[in-house]
């Protein structure tokens, strides 16, 4: 399994040789002192593994980190609830011409236009054949009709005028994009993605067991939502740790503004992959009963996934990754998990100037 996720509350991790982890899980006790489930260890080759996710209450020693940054495993810290809390990376790649040529494209406007609508439109596209897969099961009027809507905002992406006569420079965060493409970029993302999540609900097969008014992520009121917030927080990391290998800075994108502490790249990268993993996982467990309701906690009025139907998904997850697709630029066979670390060397590509323009990943 490429990525490694520890989530078993209180376990302590550390070095066991040259190649392996000892997981050391302690013994869970029930009312009255009675044992639950007894201690145990776990070794974990680390040839087996990419990268590693540490989610709630879980000890790593110091002997244990410096193994796995020694051997360019990135760590991620989620809490329980998948809130993405930081990271821990090896050395950044020796790639400094690619950091500065990403760099010089942050700072030109028309360039950073140019890749923010790639992303964007790669997003969108994903979300309509998403619509459009149902749709040729149930053939629904409405969901037709935002069909189209998200085809003519894909239109207006693609003739958009994104050149900018003067180098202008933007401040902090999204300050100073006011009047410029990237404005509209951003306004046609939002509007996109606000047709799509009105019809999201329908994608489900029992309506009345998962009710879905739209998106809600600070905090997630219903348990889809929940879903989804989960699934996006996992995959943030998992483009995190493509685009570093591949020799980014992760903190400086191009659609979402490089704020202190935001992963901006992986943020924008992870959009065309959205509704192709994480939503497509979210209605595998829901419309194949794999959970119901009573997975869920609710907490002042925000709902969270319980522990073990967490494994369920984080497996249902990890399945996904490893699904093969056509890759639409180079067309032979890959999986899910290569196509996002292929997407990031063909923004690199577009950054240094060896191809034209930036293809983003879209499935038909």
């Amino acid at each position: 399994m490429p990525t490694l996720y520890l989530t078993e509350e209180y376990a302590l991790v550390r070095r066991d040789s040259e190649d392996c982890l000892l997981v050391q899980i302690p013994e869970k006790k029930g009312v009255g002192g009675s044992v639950v489930s007894p201690a145990y260890k776990k070794r974990i080759p680390l040839h087996k593994v990419d990268d590693v996710v540490v989610m709630g209450e879980i000890t790593m020693t110091a002997s244990a980190i410096y193994l796995l940054l020694g051997k360019n495993i990135e760590i991620h810290f989620l809490t329980n609830y998948g809130q993405f809390k930081g990271c821990l990376s090896p050395p950044l790649a020796k790639n400094s011409l690619l950091r500065m040529a990403q760099h010089r494209a942050h700072n030109d406007l028309s360039k950073r236009c140019e890749l923010a609508r790639s992303f964007v439109i790669g997003k969108l596209s994903n979300q309509r054949t998403m619509l459009q897969r149902y749709n040729r099961r149930q053939s629904d009027t409405t969901l037709g009709q935002e069909i189209s809507q998200i085809g003519n905002f894909i239109c207006t992406l693609e003739t958009l005028n994104i050149h900018v006569e003067t180098v202008q420079q933007l401040t902090t965060g999204d300050s100073g994009i006011g009047g410029t493409p990237l404005e509209t970029i951003l306004g046609l993302e939002g509007a996109g993605s606000a047709a799509y999540f009105r019809c999201f609900g329908k994608l489900l097969t029992d309506q009345e067991q998962w009710p879905f008014a739209g998106r809600v992520k600070r905090p997630p009121t219903d348990p889809v939502n929940a879903l989804l917030s989960y699934g996006y927080a996992i995959l943030t990391s998992q483009v995190g740790s493509a685009i570093q290998m591949v020799g980014f800075d992760q903190y400086i994108g191009y659609l979402h503004s490089s704020t202190y502490g935001r992963p901006a790249l992986a943020l924008d990268l992870m959009e065309e992959f959205r509704p192709l993993i994480v939503d497509s996982v979210v209605l595998t467990l829901l419309n194949n009963r794999m959970l119901t309701p009573n997975d869920f906690i609710v907490e002042l009025g925000a709902y969270r996934l319980k522990k073990e139907p967490r494994k369920i998904f984080l497996t249902r997850f990890e399945e996904r990754l490893n699904e093969e697709v056509t890759h639409p630029v180079f067309g032979y066979k890959v999986k899910y998990r290569r196509c996002i670390e292929l997407q990031a060397r063909l923004i690199a590509k577009y950054l240094t100037g060896e191809i034209a323009e930036y293809p983003p990943f879209t499935s038909r």
